[in-house]
């Protein structure tokens, strides 16, 4: 998407990463390397945490990042916890800068789903998505039959893309599933939509409808 955005306004563009909790944006941004975000760390401190356990996880590790504020008087947060998944780095970068790195956020502790046992956050389909030319317009619908978890991802083709053709689309629905088992680790049935056939919200999109929370299933 960034590629994109570059190319077609030949721009140059940066990632800046805030909450309004912290300080808005301006928590960490990324320099001309465009590998990962500089937290400012002369004002937060950053941990990252098993989003389960709270346990502290050395730099390097995947979990939920934990700030500290060090200079805000009037809302002081303590370990507050972001709920965002990402990895810190210390690796040394060629811009100079010394401030600790944070990836991308990776997905959302909150967000995540454990589907047949493995853990899947929505952020992970869209980077397929992208990745293999579809526009992120998907929903994911988890449902449990017979004891065993039903994964379906319905996902929008382009205007450019349709066609009526079935084979065309079958075979289009395989390397899409293919790739999503590459990313997951499970088999999603992909489904491939007609344009704008996937309902629009005013606020949010909802990307996600689990069946299973209304049969009590803890997930």
């Amino acid at each position: 998407m960034r590629r994109d955005i570059e190319k077609n306004l030949g721009i140059k563009a940066y990632d800046i990463y805030g909450l309004t909790e912290l300080s808005g944006p301006g928590v960490a941004f990324e320099c001309e390397e465009q590998r990962g975000m500089h937290i400012n760390e002369d004002h937060f401190i950053a941990e990252i945490i098993n989003p389960e356990t709270g346990e502290v996880l050395p730099v390097g590790e995947k979990g939920e990042l934990v700030f500290t504020s060090l200079d805000k008087e009037a809302f002081p947060l303590l370990r507050y916890r972001t709920r965002d998944i990402c990895v810190l780095s210390r690796e040394k970068c060629s811009c100079g800068r010394t401030f600790i790195r944070m990836t991308k956020p990776l997905g959302r502790s909150d967000d995540m789903m454990i589907i047949r046992g493995v853990n899947v956050f929505p952020s992970q389909i869209e980077a397929v998505l992208l990745n293999n030319g579809y526009a992120p317009n998907y929903q994911i619908i988890v449902d449990r039959v017979n004891n065993t978890d039903t994964f379906d991802i319905n996902v929008e083709m382009k205007e450019e893309d349709f066609s009526d053709i079935p084979t065309n689309i079958t075979n289009k629905e395989k390397a899409l599933q293919g790739a999503m088992k590459t990313m997951l680790g499970i088999n999603p049935k992909i489904h491939l939509v007609v344009p704008k056939s996937i309902e629009r919200s005013e606020g949010k999109a909802v990307r996600v409808i689990d069946k299973r929370k209304r049969l009590g299933i803890n997930v």
